[in-house]
């Protein structure tokens, strides 16, 4: 095979001071994104891509035909039932986006009221992120952004007649709630050169907006909703350690909203209200989180009781509070379990899964009077399934399972859980899947994704595109890493700010494990991550290149110091309780230490591809533009390093449910051709 040669970026000099410290960034420059050069460097590197992987178009296009084959493509999610209407999506073959649609009866005739493949029509990216119908049915306010840089376009609309009823409302965040009068609106806006979401107005379908609420705080964002119970406007203001929460009265929309409990720092707390009384998820005095519970008639802080205790080993996530139960959503020993609680005898019980690692989410539970819980579950080898179960009698009743067209049998595929043991003593949790016909000789390849920030659990989810690799005979794993809370709080706590190299080193320690163990070797074990995952990626190949034979890193966050040190790019300085504030020399310093870009040095790196999308509005192309830049100059072997840019999309790749198979098609493509090299 020929090769052409790897585009170059040109070097203009540059310096960064900060701290009496002085740093060359020669590849600065690709931050001008109006700059045509900057987009034709950019366009040379898709060209040579393409040309690196032109020999494998054949097996991309079977890939993506073969995981296009597993999508039911006439589908319908199980119905919703909500003011009067059951409400449930489609999706029709050959079409990208979903449509939505309700009926007054399972019998009725089916209405659709938003469709968004018509709405998509004249563009190349399309994300709705709302289609919120008002309390008395008949209106519709929907946020549509057509660009991938999440600036919605506020539109609201009569049902019936589709007439528009408000001017359209740019730039708005993509949030936005009916209060229960069927005629006021709350919606947020973001700051358009940092994007942080500060502003809350009101919007009277007969009127003037007006600015009800902003966040000052340049650390603090805000959302809107409405409670379960319909009886208040909900308004959060949080930043990474604090919260605070505010309410207004649904059926009163014209009023002030009230604080609940003023933000005091460190104090994270989240509340849900059902019948005369509001419960309190909050951290104050307790890691993990405890519930509490106060009347709706008085909200002070003082008034708070314990209604569920603190638990060193048990995380509180969330909770779903119904007439005659409470069901906890929490974590313990890296899975995901739910709660049961008799809200009067107090009684409680686990739902068994029945699996040794499994994911599971609660869903559609409007009805406050029922003792039925919907929750979705699913496993790494187990299709997505909907369930509704009965809190009293414990039985589960299968509504739906997500349909594999193609055809798949689960009982060839095998889930195991295990432990990987951290350099400081640690026991990380690893979720693996793979053909039960392969052998754990080290012959197999294996492709390990991690995540390990925010104190987001990676839950074993089910993927019918991760099934072409298992059939190739891919070994898969999770590693849950610090950094996540699957452990509980100190999991997070452990894993950022000053702690946050735990989070590579937990991943090199789980990778040299998994080989240990003879799962794969280290010239077949690949690592993969995304967003601040490919912080993850790019770190640890800089700290230990020699455990990975290649790596994908999709929307990579590798330049943080540069990133965390300016204000005014979106995220930046609501970040500062995660990664720390490089303005204070201790982060800074820290911070310099693992940051991929500041630390590429010459020496061997694993095959590479790298993804990034131009409208990226969380981690901006330059990020990983220049960490390519800096690879091609200082990397001392010639393994492959791709880098792909999506012109069309922002940082969740393309949009439509078969354009982004395309990407995912690249990426395994990748994946094959190195393994077959082995």
């Amino acid at each position: 095979m020929n090769h052409i040669i790897p585009p170059k970026a040109k070097k203009i000099p540059h310096e960064l001071s900060k701290h009496d410290h002085v740093r060359q960034d020669p590849w600065f420059w690709l931050n001008e994104r109006k700059n045509p050069e900057v987009k034709a460097y950019l366009e040379e590197e898709n060209a040579y891509t393409a040309q690196e992987m032109a020999h494998l178009d054949g097996l991309e296009k079977s890939l993506f035909l073969e995981m296009k084959s597993r999508i039911k493509e006439d589908d319908r999610s199980v119905p919703i039932k909500k003011d009067g209407y059951y409400y449930y999506v489609q999706e029709k073959k050959g079409m990208e986006y979903p449509i939505y649609c309700r009926k007054t009866s399972l019998d009725a005739t089916e209405e659709i009221y938003i469709d968004v493949n018509e709405l998509a029509k004249g563009h190349d990216f399309t994300n709705l992120a709302a289609a919120k119908v008002s309390p008395d049915g008949k209106k519709l306010a929907y946020a549509l952004d057509t660009q991938g840089r999440n600036l919605f376009t506020l539109h609201v609309i009569d049902i019936k007649s589709r007439k528009e009823l408000i001017k359209p409302i740019e730039n708005m965040t993509g949030n936005v709630v009916w209060a229960m009068d069927n005629a006021t609106l709350f919606y947020t806006k973001q700051d358009l050169e940092t994007l942080r979401s500060y502003q809350l107005y009101r919007q009277k379908l007969d009127g003037e907006a007006e600015l009800v609420f902003e966040e000052k705080d340049e650390t603090f964002r805000i959302g809107v909703s409405l409670t379960k119970s319909r009886k208040y406007i909900q308004l959060v203001s949080s930043s990474t350690l604090t919260t605070e929460n505010h309410f207004l009265d649904a059926l009163k929309p014209e009023g002030p909203f009230k604080i609940f409990a003023t933000r005091d720092r460190g104090h994270e707390y989240f509340v849900a209200h059902a019948g005369h009384e509001f419960y309190i998820i909050s951290n104050d005095d307790a890691r993990n989180f405890k519930i509490m519970t106060t009347s709706d008639q008085n909200w002070d802080r003082s008034q708070w009781q314990e209604w569920y205790p603190h638990r060193e080993d048990t995380l509180v996530e969330d909770v779903e509070v119904f007439a005659s139960h409470i069901v906890i959503e929490e974590t313990k020993n890296g899975l995901n379990w739910l709660r049961v609680i008799n809200r009067e005898t107090k009684q409680e019980h686990l739902i068994d899964f029945g699996e040794q690692t499994w994911a599971v989410s609660l869903s559609g539970n409007y009805d406050y009077q029922t003792d039925k819980l919907r929750f979705v579950f699913e496993s790494m080898h187990i299709p997505e399934s909907v369930i509704d179960y009965h809190m009293i009698t414990k039985e589960k009743e299968l509504l739906k399972e997500q349909e594999i067209p193609s055809g798949y049998d689960k009982s060839l595929y095998k889930t195991e859980r295990i432990f990987s043991e951290a350099r400081d003593g640690e026991k990380i949790p690893v979720s693996i899947v793979y053909r039960k016909d392969i052998a754990l000789d080290s012959k197999a390849p294996l492709l390990l994704y991690a995540y390990g920030s925010y104190g987001y659990s990676m839950s074993p989810w089910f993927s019918t595109s991760r099934i072409s690799l298992l059939d190739r005979g891919f070994i898969y794993a999770i590693a849950h890493i610090r950094g996540g809370s699957e452990m509980g709080r100190h999991w997070y706590d452990d894993g950022k700010l000053l702690k946050k190299k735990n989070t590579f080193f937990d991943f090199i320690d789980v990778g040299k494990d998994l080989v240990k163990r003879k799962y794969t070797a280290h010239d077949r074990l690949y690592a993969s991550g995304g967003s601040a995952g490919g912080l993850l990626v790019g770190s640890v190949i800089n700290m230990a290149p020699e455990v990975f034979h290649g790596a994908i890193a999709e929307v990579p966050f590798v330049d943080v110091v540069t990133t965390m040190l300016d204000d005014s790019i979106p995220l930046t300085t609501a970040e500062y309780d995660e990664w720390g504030n490089p303005n204070i020399k201790e982060f800074y310093d820290y911070m310099l230490s693992y940051s991929p870009y500041d630390n590429v040095t010459a020496q061997d790196y694993p095959h590479l591809f790298v993804a990034t999308g131009f409208h990226d509005s969380q981690v901006q192309y330059w990020e990983p533009a220049k960490w390519i830049a800096k690879l091609r100059e200082m990397k001392t072997n010639n393994n492959q390093l791709l880098f792909k840019t999506n012109f069309d999309a922002g940082h969740g790749g393309a949009s439509g449910r078969f354009e982004s198979l395309k990407e995912t098609a690249t990426i395994w493509a990748f994946l094959l051709n190195l393994a077959e090299k082995v």
